[in-house]
């Protein structure tokens, strides 16, 4: 059992993962401001950004509300991201991870996003920002 106990904010706005080819330049619709990840890999590239950004014609997946763990987290720390997708995956939420250098975001449907944050408080953890 984890016994971390993390502090999650909820921001703002409904956001999209989208998938392009691998050797796919960065598009110019990618936003300059807010949230935006790009991770290429030899499979793909995929971009996360706010989901009115992301043009009609390209593989997309919307509907995601983001769950911010407050940090910065130090690198030396354990569990953080399992303290949080532990509790979602009891509760039956898909989650979709993401890691910066200072801290985690967690993508959960934008329709379950009452059940996860009842499910993380029910654990242990904060919420801020809870609409």
């Amino acid at each position: 059992m984890n016994n971390v106990r993390l502090t999650l904010s909820i921001l703002s706005g409904e956001y999209g993962v989208c998938r392009l080819a691998p050797d796919a330049a960065i598009p110019s619709w990618v936003p300059a401001t807010g949230f935006v990840s790009i991770t290429r890999t030899a499979e793909e590239l995929s971009i996360v950004c706010e989901e009115i950004a992301l043009p009609a014609d390209v593989r997309s997946e919307p509907g995601f509300s983001m769950l911010k763990i407050e940090g910065p987290l130090d690198f030396s720390l354990t569990g953080i991201l399992m303290a949080a997708a532990g509790p979602l995956a009891d509760a039956e939420i898909p989650i979709f991870a993401i890691s910066t250098f200072d801290t985690d975001y967690v993508l959960v449907p934008s329709a379950s996003l009452e059940k996860a944050v009842a499910a993380l408080e029910a654990a242990g953890h904060r919420i801020g920002g809870h609409r």
